[in-house]
């Protein structure tokens, strides 16, 4: 018995034993796995956990993207990017934001002002939101908030980007400019990118940069930087490179925008000059113009008064927003709505008094004695009145119409560009849809001359004297290639109008340049190889009353600036071989043949020569004045330019 009961203690005390060592082994194996872990954390990851035990002081910021540049067709650099030194406050990390700012202002010139803006804004925006305090600042400004930064939580010296123009007032309308996102903008998106939310970050504001906007962007990168329990940046711990935005060329000739700009000088005035063969945009020049670099270092108000206080509007874009009724230009409308209805032939004459009376009205012709029996040629060269009148009631005013939306008339083009306008090409449906009116006798008199309701803007003028030269459905076109890869020319179809018919109204056009006692003679160009055909235009801002015809009516020039005719000229060349169109708008400049003529001639010559106009191509009695005009142009040197700015290396 007592055997059996030792053998039973024996088999406990050896029960006890495994399980004391099985549980002493796992304790020593947990003990080693935590000790082991302590060491990799303590000595291995040690300056990863004392990072985070510094209040987790790891930021993610954003990395603005490269905006992409803008070049013209040759290359040339007209909106890139330049360095841009300044210096933000994150509030999260500053804490007393009016303190250090106030500690900030004994180190780099702020005032009190600028002071109230940025604790201003602080109150607005997140708390991990950077606000620019002082932007463009110098290097050695820069350096000293550098040396200070320990004194100065939560205050970053940064290396920005800003956009900058070379050509100033040449692209200023086509371009358009940027500037700082602001609340509105930020208000019209639905999920605004966060790269809106970075200080001072550029957005386009009007022109191509608004319009290409997502093109010209690009994406945002990231960095991860170490930030200790004072604000201080201590390094940057990894970053993810943005995807730059995509450079444009656009198909504006640089040199040849700068010539138009400098040759419209200080008139109230627009030229758009085209390619007939594929629709490209070789100049779109609007006087006066302005600086885009001051609406990007931030205007000042009083630069801003002095622009929206001019008479001559430097802030608009003639070239496209710009409505004005087109005068004498719109008479090749008519006369090729009359063809194609067969009402008239090009041998058809018309007899003009002076004026045409219809219904116990007249309406007069701009010459009072008459022009006599005229056949479509002379009716072009002299631009008589009545030969359209008549011929309008014949035809009437939706065949007129049809014919004028066909040539770009009435239609908004598709361009990259800010406030372009439809225009008004009228007929019997319009007034009814827009006065709840019936149309008028009267009025197709009035819209036959293109005048009445008929609106046009430079460029349609343009794309309707590039359609007459070619006799095909040229479309304008402003970018010529994204992100280095050409935008594919669209071949433009034959314009659903006889040929036949066209030649006849294109011969008119030419004797309008080459007839003597034509309205455009003097203003031809006698080079054979570059002949140019083309139609004047003068168009009322006012009706003349019967008490001033009765007494004389009186000239342009006696009359207030505001009050004088608009001038326009069209025109192609050359005559033979069709290569470039241009139109030409003075406001209130008076005379189309004296004002709008000679600067469209000189825009021809330019373009189709490649350089200077040569005397040779102007008749001899004018070649001593346009040599010293040509002189005089404040013309640009871009040999010295393009060795500044002629790089697609990003700033």
């Amino acid at each position: 018995m007592k055997r059996i009961a030792h053998r039973d203690s024996d088999d406990t005390t050896r029960r006890t034993t495994r399980r004391a060592l099985i549980l002493g082994g796992a304790m020593s194996a947990v003990a080693a796995v935590l000790g082991a872990r302590m060491r990799y954390m303590q000595v291995d990851e040690a300056d990863q956990y004392r990072m985070l035990a510094e209040e987790n002081r790891v930021s993610i910021r954003l990395i603005p993207p490269h905006r992409g540049q803008i070049f013209d067709r040759n290359g040339r650099l007209i909106a890139g990017n330049e360095q841009n030194y300044r210096i933000t406050i994150t509030r999260e990390d500053a804490g007393d934001v009016s303190d250090v700012l106030h500690r900030l202002q004994r180190v780099i010139p702020l005032t009190d002002a600028d002071i109230a803006r940025v604790e201003d804004e602080a109150k607005k925006r997140s708390a991990f939101v950077p606000l620019v305090v002082a932007d463009r600042i110098s290097w050695d400004d820069m350096s000293r908030v550098a040396v200070n930064a320990p004194s100065l939580p939560g205050v970053t010296p940064e290396v920005g980007q800003s956009r900058i123009y070379p050509f100033d007032a040449d692209f200023a309308h086509v371009v358009g400019y940027v500037g700082p996102v602001s609340e509105r903008d930020l208000a019209k998106q639905e999920t605004p990118d966060p790269l809106l939310q970075i200080p001072q970050f550029q957005i386009g504001k009007v022109g191509l940069e608004t319009w290409m906007e997502d093109t010209l962007r690009g994406e945002a990168g990231t960095k991860r930087i170490e930030v200790n329990a004072v604000g201080r940046v201590m390094r940057e711990l990894g970053r993810v490179e943005g995807q730059p935005g995509a450079d444009l060329t656009l198909t504006i000739d640089a040199e040849v925008q700068n010539f138009v700009q400098a040759r419209l000088g200080s008139e109230s005035a627009a030229v758009v000059a085209m390619d007939v063969t594929n629709g490209d945009l070789l100049a779109i020049s609007s006087t006066p113009s302005f600086d885009p670099n001051l609406f990007v270092r931030g205007i000042s108000y009083g630069d801003y008064a002095a622009l929206t206080g001019n008479d001559h509007r430097p802030l608009a874009n003639k070239t496209v927003s710009g409505a004005y009724p087109p005068g004498s230009t719109f008479k090749m409308v008519t006369a090729l709505a009359a063809l194609e209805a067969g009402v008239i032939d090009a041998e058809t004459r018309v007899y003009c008094p002076g004026y045409y009376e219809v219904a116990g009205r007249r309406f007069h012709c701009w010459s009072r004695g008459g022009h006599g029996h005229l056949a479509l040629d002379e009716a072009l060269g002299r631009s008589c009145d009545v030969y359209f009148y008549d011929v309008s009631q014949r035809v009437g005013i939706d065949k007129i119409a049809d014919m004028g939306r066909r040539l770009g008339l009435g239609q908004r083009h598709d361009l990259p560009m800010s406030a372009i306008v439809e225009g008004v090409m009228p007929d019997k449906a319009w007034k009814a849809a827009s006065y709840g009116q019936e149309w008028r006798v009267g009025d197709t008199i009035n819209a036959s001359i293109g005048q009445g309701y008929v609106l046009t803007s430079p460029l349609q003028l343009a794309v309707m004297t590039a359609r007459l030269a070619s006799g095909r459905a040229v479309a304008p076109r402003l970018v010529k290639a994204i992100g280095g890869q050409d935008v594919p020319e669209t071949e433009a179809p034959p314009l659903d109008v006889d040929p036949r018919l066209l030649r006849q109204v294109r011969q008119g056009m030419h004797t309008v340049s080459n007839t003597f006692g034509m309205t455009g003679y003097s203003n031809r160009i006698v080079d054979p190889a570059l002949t140019m055909a083309g139609k004047s235009g003068t168009s009322q801002v006012r009706n003349i009353t019967a008490a001033e015809r009765a007494r004389g009516v009186i000239s342009n020039d006696q009359l207030p600036w505001n009050r004088r005719d608009h001038a326009l000229f069209v025109g192609f060349a050359p005559y033979d071989n069709p290569r470039v169109a241009v139109s030409c708008v003075v406001e209130h400049g008076g005379g189309g043949s004296t004002v709008a003529a000679p600067i469209l001639r000189d825009v021809l010559l330019r373009i189709l020569t490649g350089g200077t106009p040569p005397l040779s191509a102007y008749p001899a009695s004018q070649r001593a004045r346009i040599e010293t005009a040509l002189s005089e142009l404040p013309l640009r040197q871009f040999d010295t330019l393009a060795s500044a700015t002629g790089t697609r290396g990003r700033a």
